[in-house]
């Protein structure tokens, strides 16, 4: 999801059972905030600048990239 804003609801897609943020695969939340870097410079993908905090339904925050993130399961 590439066009997401601060207050969107997403969910978290994280396949890869070996990523150890895969315990938040299929988990609903909000964005809180997001915050640019240089990840993009280093990954030649402009995107890849954005670190977008998600507060979970369970209260928990978790930091992801635009690749992990996708549209609600209504």
């Amino acid at each position: 999801m590439e066009n997401t804003s601060k207050g969107d609801r997403v969910r978290i897609d994280i396949p890869d059972e070996t990523d150890p943020d895969h315990q938040y695969h299929g988990e609903h939340g909000v964005i809180v905030n997001i915050f640019s870097d240089d990840a993009g410079k280093e990954t030649g993908d402009s995107r890849d600048s954005r670190l977008y905090r998600i507060q979970l339904e369970s209260g928990e925050t978790v930091d992801v990239r635009w690749r992990a993130i996708r549209p609600p399961i209504k």
